[in-house]
């Protein structure tokens, strides 16, 4: 996989990784191959990495090719005419085009016959949006290959080849969560290992400090470190669905005696937050990348917002939350869902001494699924009409 050959040490040259840094780009860019199962791929361009499309999406694509979009589905301010640039995301760009920015195959089914593969998308390129008999198409500027023209001139230069192409969101806004075990399930809490003593004269641990930890440490050399900060409460149950985690930083085996209750030493290799006596050790996950196919869920879902991460009372875009829905639930990584505020009761001022009158619910916004856990998952707000509060309900978009 591309991602992990960027961290093979083979490609630790500055050349070799900017190569590949711009592929694994393209591969977020569109990222349709993250469902594609079958469908065959078309010949590649120009050496770009040639992922297969999920059939279904293909298909959504070639009849939209065939058809255009209705009018009626276009956003309301499409804009005639648009250049990508660099720090456009395709969810950004689906919105400024469709009503429903997860139908981006239709987007790029507008344009199929230019776009012949839809990992293939750069700034630069200029879209211009065509009209007529109540239906949308999309034509490119230039040849339509995507492939902007390098000059060189007779002195050394280097240059991304090929050029970086636009990913699906943001990635600064989520890289962080995708590293660090955000969650951890009430059973895996009571049996992870625990740091109960730190050298002599010390009240905190700080780098290549050695801790002494006591636990079953036998499956990995490698943990990362965390603290059970805060409990997700189910707001239907009332019951604790899982602990959220504060990482604290990465710890690494240094000796492990034998014996069923023996202290293992184990060294700090780097830490964000102060780590003390207490604090508890989790193997540490495999990387996970930016891959994100937006879509609507598989099947009717619902359910509510549990927490807003970094301990804040209302949430808005870009900001990070909690569900109390995850794999289990059926929910999985690029699920679009809708945001809403529940109904509730008020006094009508303009009747004194008249019941109280319900307001109904509220669509307020829409948000991306990016990481799951068995019964927790965590979203991205794309867009909040209002700011989101804890309890607010979550639906089919």
């Amino acid at each position: 996989m591309l991602s992990q050959a960027f961290h093979n040490p083979v490609f630790h040259h500055p050349l070799r990784r900017q190569a590949l840094a711009a592929c694994l780009a393209l591969a977020v860019a569109c990222p349709l191959a993250a469902q594609a199962q079958t469908s065959p791929a078309a010949p590649s361009l120009h050496g770009l990495p040639n992922y297969p499309v999920a059939p279904t999406q293909r298909a959504q694509a070639e009849l939209t090719a065939q058809t255009g979009v209705p009018v009626s589905e276009l956003a309301p301010n499409a804009p005639s005419r648009y250049t990508v640039k660099r720090g456009d995301t395709l969810w950004a760009i689906s919105g400024m085009y469709l009503r429903k920015p997860w139908n981006w195959p239709q987007l790029w089914g507008m344009n199929l016959q230019q776009i012949r593969n839809p990992h293939w998308i750069f700034p630069g390129q200029t879209l211009y949006l065509n009209i007529g008999n109540g239906r949308a198409s999309l034509s490119m500027g230039g040849d339509g290959q995507g492939i902007p023209t390098v000059k060189l001139n007779p002195k050394v230069e280097s240059s991304a080849l090929p050029p970086e192409g636009i990913p699906t969101i943001s990635p600064e806004l989520i890289a962080p969560f995708l590293t660090q075990p955000l969650i951890v399930e009430p059973d895996t809490l009571e049996a992870s290992p625990r740091i109960v003593a730190l050298p002599k004269g010390h009240t905190m641990a700080s780098p290549g400090t050695q801790v002494y930890v006591r636990g079953d440490v036998s499956k990995a050399t490698r943990y990362q470190i965390y603290r059970p900060a805060k409990p997700l409460v189910d707001p239907e149950t009332k019951k604790i669905i899982a602990y959220q985690a504060e990482y604290l930083g990465a710890t690494s085996l240094v000796e492990q005696p034998s014996g069923p209750d023996a202290v293992s030493v184990f060294r700090v290799d780097g830490i964000e937050r102060e780590v003390g006596v207490g604090d508890r050790l989790v193997i540490a996950p495999p990387r996970e990348f930016l891959n994100y196919t937006p879509h609507a869920p598989a099947k009717p879902i619902s359910g509510d917002v549990v927490s807003i991460y970094g301990d804040l009372n209302m949430a808005a875009k870009n900001s990070v939350v909690a569900l109390n829905r995850g794999a289990a639930d059926g929910l999985e990584r690029g699920d679009v869902l809708a945001l809403w505020h529940n109904s509730r009761m008020v006094k009508d001022v303009t009747a004194p001494g008249k019941p109280e009158i319900e307001l109904p619910d509220r669509r307020v916004g829409l948000m991306m699924v990016f990481r799951t856990f068995q019964h927790v998952a965590y979203a991205l707000i794309l867009s909040a009409d209002e700011p989101v509060e804890v309890a607010d309900r979550f639906s089919q978009p």
